[in-house]
């Protein structure tokens, strides 16, 4: 899958839905369904460990350098400041039929299943 629109996008919004995680680009939207770890040059943080959410919020108003999406392993955004938002989509790994979405428009209609 192709999301190589949020390549130079600011990250606009972070949104917390119940049992998923909404990460909104001026007009692209992801929708996952798992938590993604948040990577730091030194270190990392996971769904509930503290200050989490924190680290999400953070990389607002932050441009996407570089971002992939491989069914069956990963999908990765990586930020101008460094910091990597990382999702493991193998198998071992996946709780569910799906790991999450994506809209290059934001609109729910678009929007493919990973």
């Amino acid at each position: 899958m192709d999301i190589s629109a949020i390549i130079g996008e600011e990250l606009v919004a972070v949104e917390f839905v119940e049992d998923y995680l909404q990460l909104r680009f001026v007009a692209p939207l992801f929708t996952l369904h798992a938590w993604p770890h948040v990577l730091f040059p030194d270190f990392s943080l996971a769904y509930g460990e503290p200050e989490y959410r924190n680290a999400l919020c953070a990389q607002i108003g932050e441009k996407v350098t570089a971002a992939s999406l491989e069914e069956s392993d990963a999908l990765t955004i990586e930020f101008e400041n460094g910091t990597v938002f990382g999702l493991s989509l193998r198998e071992e790994d996946v709780e569910g039929s799906e790991s999450g979405s994506y809209s290059e428009t934001g609109s729910a209609v678009d929007a493919q299943e990973f």
